[in-house]
């Protein structure tokens, strides 16, 4: 029989992996949820999204979906699978339909990562992809200021460029339209500005809570908070 209580399913960043849930995955079992924390392949959000609703369709029962900041796109755009019943962004955007990162964050002053960020490329197929980094000079200071300094370094070695595409590409669904929403803020983030954070929340309707002295690796740094915030979104309500 499909279990019936919901698996929850994390999806990471940009410019990091599926380690950085590592405390929130450890949180979350001790509630006795089952968690799969996602390889998300960075590589451009119909790629990622593609990839996530293979994962989604090998999961039986319902499934919480969990995104980091660029991973809040990736859920909107696959959180439309039926076994899917709620959403939980964290420190993450909440795009509309046919509405890039890039537009979105336009409305807004710049975050101070924007013009540090190293764009490098590769070839693939004869053809060269471009892709960002957060360069470790300043990981520390606009990722995750309140993480200890040398975590944040070694965060800073093991992140996983992310295909400079997902700034411009456009979701073609808008998930959080039709699943109940939830949405962590992190009021300190210096990667992922706050107003978009909220301003998306709020138009999405989600249920909110900010953390107001939390930086971006909020998962890192405050892991059972994280942890509780997205237990509440399994509740009986999520699965309904």
């Amino acid at each position: 029989m499909p279990s019936t209580r919901p698996t929850v399913v994390l999806v990471h960043d940009g410019c990091s992996d599926a380690t950085t849930w590592l405390g929130v995955v450890a949180e979350l079992q001790r509630r006795g949820l089952t968690v799969l924390a996602v390889a998300n392949p960075l590589r451009g959000l119909a790629h990622d999204a593609a990839y996530l609703t293979s994962v989604l369709a090998g999961i039986d029962g319902p499934v919480v979906l969990v995104g980091h900041a660029y991973g809040g796109a990736v859920i909107t755009e696959a959180g439309t699978a039926p076994n899917v019943v709620a959403l939980v962004y964290v420190a993450a955007y909440l795009p509309e339909a046919g509405e890039s990162y890039r537009a979105l964050a336009g409305r807004f002053a710049p975050s101070p990562l924007a013009s540090r960020m190293r764009r490098t490329a590769y070839a693939v197929e004869g053809a060269n992809v471009a892709e960002l980094s957060v360069p470790g000079d300043c990981f520390g200071s606009l990722v995750a200021a309140d993480l200890d300094p040398e975590l944040a370094g070694a965060l800073a070695a093991m992140q996983r460029p992310v295909a400079e595409r997902v700034l411009t590409d456009e979701p073609t669904e808008t998930a959080w339209r039709v699943k109940p929403a939830w949405a962590l803020v992190t009021g300190a983030d210096r990667a992922l500005p706050p107003p978009v954070q909220r301003f998306t929340a709020e138009r999405a309707g989600a249920t909110v809570l900010e953390l107001p002295d939390a930086s971006h690796a909020v998962a890192v740094s405050r892991p059972s908070a994280v942890a509780e915030f997205i237990h509440d979104a399994t509740g009986p309500s999520a699965t309904a």
